[in-house]
């Protein structure tokens, strides 16, 4: 049955027409001369900054030239016309956009030719999506980016994004999309890993996209991270060694080769890290915190013809961490901590040992073919595998339970995509399909003499197909209209749902100031996880008691979104604003809850956790973005900022119903209202840079206040801010050898900053932290 669902999945994808990788964007452009004199065909060369990768073509008889299937990242257009002044302007391209440039031709001067250099720094008016992009070399400069599991590269740079209970969070939720070279990698547990999707040091770009999704985009509202793989293409036979060493005796090593002829290009690495402290701490004290992992990645491009290209992706990873020892609470106890110090309170003879091993691998293979013909049509075909699992276990010896909590994922499917421009129309259609097979066993030893052991396996299969259809209507070059309709199909044993998920947006430019105004509206639709209980945990769960709210396990529902947004560009002198409000509404909101059970009338805690769905959610903020051109041709600063509420209200839907109703709105346990990072780029003399970036938040919602209301004084909403300092100090010796040295936290601000019951509970955010890295190239 599994062979047949995989064959009907690789047919359907065979048999659609399909074009358009979303890891794409088309450069387009005019050349002409002011005077309108006769001029002959102009060469127009599109390279990109940070690699050899060149095209090169003549415009029309018009002067215009188009550059179709360009990959994400910064180029460099230089045009040529046998005498006028050879000219360039330099870009950035973002996925599913067409920048238009304009190239004035001037006569050259005598026996000389003039190179005229600016940038094309108009907000693009062909996109409603908000979108921050960085580059490997953003993530090799900013402190503490490019270690194996570190987020920094988005938490430093994209509004409303950040860590909790070692997860992260953006926009108010904390269910994101990853797509490597424009494909999606299917994920639908929530709450179960902590491990990186991919080592940063292997990213060439990646661009966070935050809501206002096209109709391509389909099961993740919060968060698209477009991930770009290192080619081989800014590389000559050449590898890099990375090694570091530091605090904590912490380790992050890689070893990188890639190379490419005209026609091929590869890339190849492994990676290995170590560290002392691997997740957040419940206590300011770091015990029992060791987290350890490996990984191998690789990337292939051959360009079979001018029109015809294949790309292999392929990652293997291994990650390992140990659950740093609480002292556990007993929240049977009459308040466990202190409301002042909010310092966790031991449990007589609790003890625990536990571990958490992740595994990931995937593989992606895709044919992008490109049509020949006026209508710029792209062709792309992705079959994909992917395998995640976590496994959590605890010590037989552990007290007052030992929980063993094993999953397994896999998912095989495909994306096709079609696009084509007719007139002033980009048209869009596409399929997305997975298989998805589940292997989940959960178990608890009860060493407080709660009851016999339980053990539960639950094998459980399921499917998702998705169509979509979208069109960019641009009439004039100032205003552009967005729309597209997504249907979604999703199967399981328990639930079957069909949501039809509409999009429309608009985007204006306003003369002369080049301000670009956009609005969205549009519905989303988030497949639910597999997990289910049955047998004997049911009896665990609905252990009655005068502490224990009855409890039952509800078939997990889909969530669904709507989410309205409103925004505005504003480019000047080489600045780029952006700010913009959201509003989001869910229904079947996808949170997470834990195990409990009644023993002699105190309420004890498992760390067995479910995901469940709350009936309604909402999430409201205003965001801004700041970025500066070169300043003093040395420095280059950059802000992110978020004011946002996330609240939910009513009852569990789904999954592990272990609450009952919440009446009037009340704070998601990751609600922070004011977020806000500003970090800078500074080159120094010597080929030597310093970076740096500070970090505020002004504290996480107080777990407390709702959990023990007849506190006397009781406790605050919001648990205090906090703010690090983070800088790295890096010096280049000629192009092959350089060496940095970066301090995180250099305050040393250690602090509880969450209190809610979720993965490994308290949470201190991470000290002090300080470590070396060295960089050597060789070639081979």
């Amino acid at each position: 049955m599994r062979i047949v669902r995989v064959v009907v999945v690789v047919l359907c994808l065979l048999e659609l027409a399909a074009l358009h990788a979303t890891i794409f964007g088309r450069v387009q452009g005019v050349v002409h001369d002011p005077q309108h004199r006769p001029i002959p065909a102009a060469t127009v060369t599109l390279k990109a900054q940070d690699s050899d990768w060149t095209q090169v073509q003549k415009s029309n008889d018009n002067g215009e030239f188009e550059f179709s299937a360009v990959p994400i990242g910064n180029y460099t257009v230089t045009v040529m016309v046998e005498g006028f002044q050879q000219q360039e302007l330099t870009l950035l391209v973002n996925s599913d956009t067409s920048p238009v440039l304009h190239f004035e031709l001037a006569l050259a001067g005598v026996a000389q030719k003039t190179v005229v250099t600016g940038e094309a720094l108009e907000a693009p008016t062909d996109s409603v999506t908000p979108t921050t992009t960085v580059s490997r070399l953003d993530i090799q400069d900013t402190p503490g980016a490019d270690r194996s599991d570190s987020m920094a590269i988005i938490t430093d740079n994209v509004p409303g994004a950040y860590m909790v209970h070692d997860m992260l969070h953006i926009r108010g939720g904390h269910q994101f999309s990853w797509l490597i070279d424009g494909v999606p990698v299917p994920n639908t547990n929530i709450a179960s890993n902590v491990g990186p999707q991919v080592d940063p040091k292997d990213l060439d770009y990646i661009e966070v996209q935050r809501g206002s999704y096209d109709a391509q985009y389909g099961d993740r509202t919060y968060g698209v991270f477009n991930a770009v793989p290192r080619t081989g293409f800014e590389r000559d036979r050449e590898c890099e060694l990375v090694m570091s060493y530091g605090t904590y005796e912490q380790t992050n090593d890689e070893i990188n080769c890639g190379g490419h002829t005209q026609r091929f290009a590869y890339y190849a690495s492994i990676n290995g890290n170590q560290t002392n402290l691997g997740l957040e701490t419940p206590t300011s004290q770091i015990t029992h915190d060791e987290a350890n992992g490996i990984g191998g990645f690789s990337s292939f491009i051959f360009n079979v013809t001018p029109r015809d290209q294949l790309r292999v992706v392929a990652s293997l990873r291994r990650d390992d961490f140990q659950i740093p020892n609480p002292p556990t609470v007993d929240i049977g106890q009459p308040f466990p901590y202190s409301p002042e110090t909010l310092v966790v309170t031991p449990v007589p003879g609790a003890f625990q040992d536990d571990t958490q091993n992740e595994r990931d691998g995937m593989a992606i293979f895709s044919w992008i073919h490109t049509f020949a013909g006026s209508h710029n049509g792209l062709l792309t075909i992705s079959p994909f595998y992917h395998l995640n699992s976590s496994n959590y276990d605890s010590s037989p010896d552990d007290f007052p339970n030992a929980v063993t909590n094993h999953r397994s994922s896999s998912y095989a499917g495909g994306q096709a995509t079609v696009s084509a421009t007719v007139a002033n129309n980009s048209f869009e259609a596409g399929f997305y399909s997975y298989w998805q097979h589940d292997n989940q066993l959960f178990g608890v030893l009860f060493n407080d003499g709660f009851g016999p052991p339980i053990q539960d396996t639950e094998i459980v299969n399921g499917n998702l197909e998705a169509i979509w259809l979208g069109d960019k209507f641009q009439p004039t070059p100032w205003l552009t209209l967005t729309g597209g309709v997504r249907q979604t199909h999703f199967g399981s044993p328990t639930v079957t749902e069909n949501p039809t998920s509409p999009r429309a947006g608009i985007a204006v430019r306003v003369p002369r100031l080049n301000w670009v105004f956009r609005a969205f509206y549009g519905q989303f639709y988030q497949a639910p996880p597999l997990a289910t209980i049955s047998g004997p945990l049911l009896g665990l769960v609905n252990t009655p008691g005068d502490l224990v709210t009855p409890q039952q396990f509800i078939p997990l529902m889909g969530e669904r979104d709507t989410e309205d947004q409103f925004g505005v560009d504003i480019p000047y002198k080489g600045w780029a604003l952006d700010i913009d409000t959201f509003h989001t509404k869910s229904q079947n909101f996808l949170d997470h809850g834990n195990v409990n059970y009644d023993f002699d009338g105190n309420l004890v805690s498992t760390n067995i956790f479910f995901p469940l769905t709350t009936q309604f959610a909402r999430v409201s903020a205003w965001e801004l973005t700041l970025r500066s051109p070169q300043l003093w041709r040395r420095l280059q600063t950059h802000l992110a900022y978020s004011n946002q509420l996330a609240q939910f209200m009513g009852t569990v839907t789904g999954g592990l119903s272990n609450f009952g109703f919440q009446e009037g709105w009340a704070p998601l346990d990751h609600d922070q209202r004011n977020t806000l990072t500003v970090g800078f780029d500074m080159r120094l003399p010597w080929s030597s840079s310093l970076n740096g970036n500070v970090s505020y938040g002004s504290g996480f919602s107080n777990g407390a206040a709702g959990g023990f209301p007849d506190l006397v004084p009781p406790a605050p909403e919001y648990l205090s801010g906090h703010t690090t300092v983070d800088l790295a100090l890096s010096k280049s010796f000629r192009e092959r050898f350089s060496v940095s040295i970066n301090a995180l936290n250099i305050t040393n601000s250690h602090l509880l900053i969450d209190d809610s019951l979720t993965f490994g509970g308290f949470h201190f955010n991470d000290p002090r932290e300080v470590y070396g890295e060295v960089r050597y190239r060789f070639h081979y």
